[in-house]
């Protein structure tokens, strides 16, 4: 008997997950540098810079990240803060509201090291979804920072890792997991510089951290590598940063936020990582038995009352298959799918064609 549709059986239906990774390169040259900042963009309120790969204003400008500073509230850096520092403290809680969450007494709580020491002054980077997709892949980010001199005249390169983030992250975010970053591809913890959230796709560094050196996360350090000015990039653009001498905590303290995003920016060398997108897909396996779908309702199947593809009137009958369709239980088309060539049908073949959705 010719049959029309068909339906499922609980032994036809499988789901599948792959963990599909992209390799993501973000220069120095588009951060700091190629369109002369015409691909930074700073707001009003003066709290971040959003960075594009393409001059903003243009329509094919995809957003890469934000990047701004913040102050621990009641940290010894709080104190000596002369500039903007409601903002700071605010983009510091507000950070770590998000990605530490509140302690048993209701009370925001502090990024800490590994081994809870406080970190008192955080360098947000904050990847655009478009690059980071589901998560940042564990163990796949290098940053690498240049230190040692001024804005324009840098010596030092250090690399930045989360190396040892597929094996050690931890789960204790409201956020998702997160790993620990390392100067040098290290994991000892006095090269620690601060973490990565994973799913959040936001960078945590400890400024003193990476541009001291000596200095760990929330710890103090030498100034032997500290760059001397930590304004923009040439002299044609000196900022109040630009002029200033002394350690990191200086910058930090006495500078605005969009100067030490400036600074910041002039001296990422490159960023790199590899993406996670999580394909879901339902696999169905149509199968198509001996006496299954021999008959066609094409009206071109039939002239008069004979079958066209059949050579003589003893010829068994054959259908040629070109398309499946998916029906809900009211016989509603939820979805199609062609195959490359029609494919024969007899009553002495079974065939199972396995359609996959992905979503």
């Amino acid at each position: 008997m010719a049959t029309t549709f068909k339906n499922f059986l609980s032994n036809d239906l499988a789901n599948t997950r792959t963990l599909l990774h992209e390799a993501i390169p973000i220069t120095g040259s588009i951060i700091s540098g190629t369109y002369k900042d015409e691909n930074i963009k700073e707001y009003g309120h003066g709290m971040f810079q959003s960075v594009y790969d393409y001059p903003f204003l243009s329509s094919s400008a995809n957003h890469i990240f934000d990047i701004t500073t913040g102050i621990a509230q009641g940290s010894p850096l709080s104190a000596s803060t002369t500039t903007m520092m409601a903002k700071k403290a605010n983009i510091y809680n507000q950070m770590a509201q998000t990605l530490v969450g509140y302690d048993t007494t209701g009370s925001i709580k502090k990024f800490t090291t590994s081994a809870g020491t406080e970190i008192k002054d955080a360098i947000f980077i904050n990847f655009s979804r478009l690059l980071t997709k589901d998560e940042i892949k564990k163990g796949s980010v290098t940053m690498n920072f240049l230190t040692g001199g001024t804005s324009a005249s840098l010596s030092h390169k250090i690399a930045v890792t989360d190396h040892s983030g597929a094996n050690g992250y931890r789960v204790d975010s409201p956020a998702g997991e997160y790993g620990y970053l390392y100067k040098d591809a290290s994991t000892d913890s006095t090269l620690e510089v601060g973490q990565i959230y994973y799913q959040a796709g936001v960078a945590v560094l400890s400024g003193g951290a990476v541009f001291r050196e000596g200095a760990v996360a929330g710890g103090q350090g030498s100034d032997t590598i500290n760059p001397g000015r930590w304004g923009a990039a040439d002299s044609t653009q000196k900022t109040q940063t630009e002029t200033a001498t002394g350690s990191y905590e200086v910058f930090v303290t006495g500078a605005v936020l969009n100067e030490l995003a400036d600074g910041t920016r002039h001296r990422i060398n490159n960023i790199s990582f590899n993406n996670t997108t999580e394909l879901n897909s339902s696999i169905y396996f149509c199968r198509v038995n001996h006496n299954d779908f021999n008959y066609s309702s094409n009206p071109t199947y039939l002239t008069g009352s004979k079958i066209r593809v059949k050579s003589r009137s003893s010829d068994a009958p054959v259908s040629y298959i070109t398309t499946v369709g998916l029906y809900s239980a009211d016989n509603e088309l939820l979805a199609v799918a062609k195959l490359s060539e029609p494919l024969r049908k007899s009553s002495d073949t079974e065939l199972t064609l396995r359609v996959r959705l992905d979503y």
